[in-house]
């Protein structure tokens, strides 16, 4: 015989909205316990009293904890990748150059995105100090295509002067350039107060980024591939 949980469960099958709803608020509630607690010290209750469903839900949804994590942080950067692509705002037939400024663009938008759950960034940041097996599969999904793309852009600025060290130390920095923004920003709060970054201050962020990167990467190619190692 069923117990009360599974039948409340039982009971939104076939009920398409229903199913939805307690599937995302699971999600929801799940990615702000996780971003506080980590997976392992979350606790499938505390999703579940947040979520306003029963354990078994989580079981009927997801299969167990680990499901429901690894959909959580999947989810949302699929979200984000969406609301801003790599080629944001490209017209037909863009230069290497327009490309770049693109991806920095859409990288730094998804960084200050306001509309964005606030717990959103937080988890993805303790997964990469934390990692679990949802790493490689956002690593696959995510990261390497993104990765790749830049990498490709920076080879055909360079000219094919740069070799894949060089390359990849560029891309690297074109990364880290946007990151600072994004973990250091207590700190810019201090030493700047009153910097803001509303939608036109990370456009100018973005052009910034764009402009010091181009002219590293086409410094580093007059020089050749010997200067531009570092090993």
């Amino acid at each position: 015989m069923l117990n009360t949980c599974l039948k409340r469960v039982f009971n939104i099958m076939g009920k398409p909205e229903q199913n939805l709803q307690m599937r995302q608020g699971l999600l929801a509630a799940a990615g702000e316990v996780f971003a506080e607690h980590g997976f392992a010290k979350a606790t499938v209750r505390a999703i579940c009293d947040r979520a306003g469903a029963n354990v078994a839900a989580i079981n009927y949804y997801f299969r167990d904890k680990e499901g429901l994590y690894r959909e959580a942080i999947k989810q949302w950067s699929e979200i984000s990748r969406q609301k801003y692509p790599a080629d944001f705002g490209l017209g037909a037939n863009p230069t290497a150059e327009q490309r770049l400024g693109a991806f920095i663009r859409s990288f730094l938008f998804q960084i200050f995105d306001k509309s964005r759950p606030g717990w959103h960034g937080k988890l993805l940041t303790r997964e990469m100090v934390e990692p679990t097996g949802a790493l490689d599969e956002l690593v696959e999904s995510a990261y390497r295509p993104l990765n790749e793309r830049l990498r490709q852009i920076i080879q055909e600025l360079g000219g094919g002067r740069l070799n894949q060290t060089a390359v990849r130390l560029c891309a690297r920095s074109i990364l880290g350039q946007c990151l600072y923004y994004r973990h250091a920003g207590q700190v810019i709060a201090r030493l700047d107060p009153g910097e803001t970054f509303a939608p036109a201050d990370v456009e100018r962020l973005a052009a910034h980024v764009t402009r010091f990167s181009l002219a590293a990467i086409q410094a580093l190619a007059k020089q050749g591939t010997r200067a531009a190692v570092v090993r």
